[in-house]
């Protein structure tokens, strides 16, 4: 007789025909009867209303054979949702299929693979929990119009408290207490929508990030001792004596990792001492609790938002200079050619004895002589570490990890928020030397808690979808840049074609388009490997302040390794603690990228709306049918409608990522350089630029592209003429 039990219901709805898949032949593979027949209509129950089981004209159906799954909604400013798929187009839900899905959300959803368009089932996991919203004079009085305004035109219902009195201007957060009739509490005032530092508040509580901690949280932390005592560091390797140093921005406050290296007859030796947060932060606490539910620190244009309370992240929890500290430490024996011969993990203490700013360390490795001679004692020792990092990243660059090397935005706000200069961010050796130091140390623990097999929390990154290379591909050649590979793509064929493409004028709109061809690395419990870093192991270490799953590799390492726990019953309990920080982690981390983005988009607006009737040099960086995008030096982005453009209609060409005047011939392409003009903002943020002028290539490669071109457009005028004939 079978076990009859949800596993064994689903393994025989998988490998059956579909006319086995009824409740008569189920019950017979199953032999129910009179004493399991209550157990059998049980166990059918739960998985017919969890769906994972589908009853439809007599026939059952499992998940994948109904053609339902798992997803995460992203909805458009039109109102249509998406949600991506593996090797295959987005699946798309319209406005009336979303079942009062919204943005972010985690959805059941239903669609075929050969489908194009699905719809919601089920609501799994609601990515917000408020709504920010303006009072403004509408009609007759005063009405709270919502920020997202897909949601202001939904019918709504607001509460707010008796001795509540809103005014114009007024931003409030409001709970929503009922998603599918819209029902809303006004639970926080902001601030008038004008004061400063409104804006970037409203977008963080919009997203969920709350910069205030709980009384009760901020209670135990000031419990923490401010200072580490003899109790504190026995068992420890005593370090204090040794040269350690940190090295981060200038504004930083809070130091995770502090680095010391000596050179060897074997190459290095490399110590990565990073703060162990875990032996303050204790398991269960309300400190813990906090930092899983927050998952990491945010950082946006003008605050951040700390994972832990300030007054340990800043403090005990903070490798600051002259202070001793409790760390663990990653000692790695690294060889002359970059490889990591060896490595050990312990506890210890360290004191740094220096809190040096990237800024600095490049001043000194370029010998900036006042610097030089200021911290004359240090300028050996950085010469070392860098020798030492720059050996890491050549063995990993050899190994095939991609090194994308993509700009990012740097937005300069004054002491009221404004935004006073864009610019591209650019990174100095200082920053490659910590982050080729940093990535030594996480893939040493990686490997290390995969061959003791002690539950961890591993960063993944897959290799990139099929669909999306292909599609890639396609638009590199129509850059003229050939991208070889078969039907697997590895690492090294990336990096060596970036590398082929590093000086041309597309490269930063090549690199931007292959970053989003990537997957996105998320938190697993599994191994699974680092596509990007060409590692078959890695994880995060490093960031235990920033990073819950940080804190979570410290806290295992400690409890299996240091401590030497065996019991059978816990390794269970934190594996399946492990696979819940996994998943949070890998959401809180998704939403504070989407708040930084938010934030960064809102300045950038207020930026540039300063700028009307100001021309700029941009190369057109994305083409769609109703116009194209075109990216700027400093990294905005703005888009042209194609209706705006000259007296002509034009085509969208699908095959060839470009626009084509009817009558002009005029033909817009991606990677083109254009003079544009600060046309608007719009209301919701996006940057309109007006088309000036083309700007002409000379080159040799530019006029065999231009000839290669007119060829193809013959031979479709001469295709065409003959399917007339």
């Amino acid at each position: 007789m079978i076990e009859m039990n949800k596993e064994h219901i689903l393994n025989y709805l998988e490998i059956s025909s579909r006319k086995n898949r009824t409740y008569a032949k189920l019950k017979e593979y199953l032999g129910v009867d009179e004493d399991n027949r209550e157990q059998f209509i049980s166990l059918m129950d739960e998985l017919l209303a969890d769906q994972e089981v589908v009853l439809e004209e007599g026939t059952l159906y499992t998940r994948s054979q109904a053609g339902i799954f798992t997803g995460r909604l992203s909805v458009n400013s039109r109102g249509m949702g998406f949600i991506d798929r593996e090797d295959s187009s987005s699946v798309r839900i319209p406005p009336e299929s979303q079942n009062t899905a919204m943005d972010g959300d985690t959805v059941l959803y239903r669609c075929q693979p050969w489908q194009v368009y699905g719809e919601v089932l089920q609501i799994l996991r609601r990515a917000r929990k408020y709504l920010i919203g303006t009072y403004l004079t509408s009609g007759r009085g005063l009405k709270l119009i919502l920020d997202d305004r897909l949601l202001e035109e939904r019918e709504k219902k607001v509460i707010t408290a008796q001795d509540f009195v809103p005014y114009e201007g007024l931003k409030v957060q409001c709970a929503i207490e009922n998603y599918s009739s819209l029902t809303l509490r006004v639970t926080k005032e902001l601030g008038h929508m004008d004061d400063p530092g409104v804006d970037i508040l409203s977008v963080l509580l919009d997203h969920d990030i709350e910069p205030e901690f709980p009384e009760e949280v901020l209670a135990e932390a000031r419990q923490v001792p401010s200072s580490v005592s003899e109790a504190d560091m026995a068992g420890r390797t005593d370090m204090r004596e040794e040269l350690f140093i940190t090295i981060d921005g200038k504004d930083s406050k809070d130091f995770d990792d502090a680095v010391s290296v000596q050179e060897t007859d074997e190459g290095w030796l490399l110590k990565v001492s990073i703060a162990d947060v875990s032996y303050y932060v204790r398991e269960g606490s309300k400190l813990d609790q906090e930092a899983f539910r927050r998952g990491c620190s945010v950082y946006v244009t003008d605050r951040s938002v700390p994972m832990l309370p300030r007054v340990l992240s800043n403090n005990i929890c903070s490798l600051n200079p002259h202070e001793d500290r409790l760390v663990i430490t990653c000692e790695m024996v690294i060889h002359p050619d970059g490889e990591t011969a060896s490595y050990k993990f312990y506890p210890g203490v360290i004191n740094s004895k220096y809190r040096m700013t990237y800024e600095n360390v490049n001043r000194i490795l370029k010998e900036d002589e006042e610097l030089c001679r200021q911290y004359s004692a240090l300028t050996g020792f950085l010469q070392q570490l860098r020798d030492c990092a720059d050996a890491i990243r050549r063995y990993r660059l050899q190994k095939g990890a991609i090194e994308f090397d993509s700009e990012e935005r740097k937005i300069t706000v004054d002491e009221n928020g404004v935004p006073v200069k864009i610019e591209a961010k650019t990174r100095g050796h200082a920053e490659e030397i910590i982050e080729d130091c940093m990535i030594a140390a996480n893939v040493s623990a990686a490997e290390y808690m995969r061959w003791t097999e002690v539950p961890s929390v591993y960063r993944v990154h897959g290799e990139p979808r099929a669909a999306r290379m292909r599609e890639f591909v396609r638009t590199s050649e129509l850059l003229g840049h050939k991208f070889v590979s078969g039907r697997t793509v590895y690492p090294n064929e990336i990096q060596r074609y970036l590398s082929s493409v590093k000086d041309e004028e597309t490269y930063p709109v090549l690199s931007t388009l292959l970053l989003r061809s990537m997957q996105k690395a998320v938190y697993d419990i599994n191994c699974s490997g680092h596509f990007g870093l060409a590692e078959e192991s890695y994880l995060h270490f490093t960031s235990p302040i920033r990073r819950y799953p940080d804190l979570i590799v410290h806290r295992m390492m400690r409890k299996y390794i240091f401590e030497g726990c065996s019991d059978a019953k816990r390794i269970r309990e934190d594996e399946k603690r492990c696979a819940e920080a996994a998943e949070q982690s890998s959401v809180r981390e998704r939403i504070a990228q989407e708040a930084e983005y938010a934030c960064d988009d809102l300045k950038t607006a207020q930026y540039m709306s300063g700028f009307i009737g100001s021309r700029f040099e941009g190369i057109i960086s994305g083409v769609v049918q109703s116009g194209m995008y075109v990216r700027l030096a400093n990294t905005v982005e703005g888009f042209i409608p194609a209706s705006s453009i000259h007296d002509d209609f034009f085509f969208f060409d699908q095959a060839r990522l470009s626009l084509r005047g009817e009558y002009s011939g005029q033909i817009f392409t991606l990677g083109m350089k254009l003079i544009v003009e600060m046309a608007a903002v719009e209301e919701k943020g996006r940057i309109v630029f007006k088309l000036i002028r083309v700007l002409k290539k000379s080159t040799a490669k530019s006029r065999k592209r231009a000839e290669r071109a007119k060829l193809i457009r013959q031979k479709e005028r001469r295709s065409r003429h003959g399917r007339k004939k």
